[in-house]
């Protein structure tokens, strides 16, 4: 059974270490009535017409209420040959910087859906997401994410909460196998690298339930 998690956590951290999508939007200087016609023709048969991703094919992320500056560091990562998907890779190739720009703001002024969690996996992903696992080494997710899974757009620590667990999920196997190598320093490739596939279909489960 699946179920949304709300907790007070979520919500206090949501009051107090949020940020504002003026913010957001103003520090990347992207346009976002530009990024939406742009997002119309380009972007809507995978990511929907909402930013919220297409239900048949939970490996395909949600963009809605994604950081800007995130959004437009994956999209030049895949213009560069950074970050490898052979569907993303012939969108991308024809963007501007200012269409990526664009884009970046448009889907951060967007409302994320929210999603749910496998009843029988919150108590072992909540586990990993705040404690990590000490025996192994992996450590907490909410170190960077925070404790309600929103990130930090200044970081480019990318909202995962609500996101579908099977991208999640996904993401981490490729961080793990090394498949995905942009992150800097080799950060999440240093976290997937000591998960279990039991850890991280439950971390991924947990974090799409967390509510806003």
């Amino acid at each position: 059974m699946k179920i949304p998690l709300i907790s007070a956590l979520a919500a206090a951290a949501l009051l107090t270490g949020g940020y504002t999508l003026a913010a957001d939007v103003a520090g990347l200087g992207g346009d976002p009535e530009k990024g939406k016609e742009k997002a119309n023709t380009i972007c809507m048969a995978c990511h929907g017409m909402d930013g919220n991703g297409m239900p048949a094919m939970p490996v395909w992320p949600k963009l809605a209420g994604q950081h800007s500056l995130y959004i437009y560091k994956q999209l030049m990562n895949f213009k560069n040959n950074e970050r490898q998907n052979a569907q993303m890779y012939p969108i991308v190739m024809g963007l501007t910087e200012d269409d990526v720009k664009n884009l970046a703001a448009y889907y951060s002024t967007l409302e994320q859906s929210n999603g749910t969690a496998e009843a029988e996996l919150v108590e072992k992903g909540e586990q990993i997401y705040r404690a990590g696992n000490p025996q192994t080494g992996v450590p907490a997710c909410s170190g960077c994410h925070g404790p309600a899974g929103i990130g930090s757009n200044l970081a480019k620590f990318p909202r995962i909460s609500g996101q579908h667990s099977e991208y999640l999920a996904q993401t981490l196997k490729y961080f793990r196998s090394q498949e995905r190598a942009n992150d800097p320093n080799g950060m999440m490739r240093g976290v997937a690298a000591n998960m279990t596939d039991e850890e991280i279909e439950a971390v991924a489960s947990y974090v799409e339930g967390l509510g806003r």
